[in-house]
């Protein structure tokens, strides 16, 4: 059966896109949710339609996207923080202090994007991964010093 998706479905497809699934997928759980509509040969022209400018929006933000990772690659921050005799941090740091510095050089992200390898407990070098998407996912350096 074929449906027009309303919404973003995890795993199945994105808003826009005309998909084939199992009658009964559709009827009990897409079709009632308001997740999708069915999708019939009357109706058919007028949702291609509309699935090729929700396509041409997602080509858009896409675009935008790719930019924004191109600006996170060729950042380098640096952060200072106080620091015992031996390097180790008083803390650790956080992935708020990391949207903070990003937003001072006119980068706007959310703290649930940036991804740690490890905790950052020490001064150093440190390779910091932001998950824009699935697919795009830059990494900017951060030093963290000794103030």
């Amino acid at each position: 059966m074929k449906v027009f998706l309303l919404k973003d479905v995890e795993k199945i497809g994105l808003e826009g896109e005309i998909i084939k699934v199992a009658e009964g997928f559709a009827h009990n759980f897409l079709i009632p949710r308001k997740l999708a509509i069915e999708v019939t040969s009357h109706n058919e022209a007028s949702f291609q339609k509309k699935a090729k400018i929700v396509e041409k929006r997602h080509e858009v933000i896409a675009t935008q996207t790719s930019m924004l990772a191109e600006r996170i690659k060729a950042l380098t921050l640096t952060l200072k923080r106080k620091t015992h005799d031996d390097g180790k941090l008083y803390g650790s740091v956080s992935p708020a202090e990391v949207v903070d510095l990003m937003a001072d050089r006119g980068v706007s992200i959310a703290k649930n994007q940036i991804e740690f390898a490890k905790m950052i407990k020490e001064t150093g070098n440190y390779v910091i991964t932001i998950k824009l998407s699935s697919k795009l996912q830059p990494k900017v350096k951060l030093t963290v010093v000794a103030e």
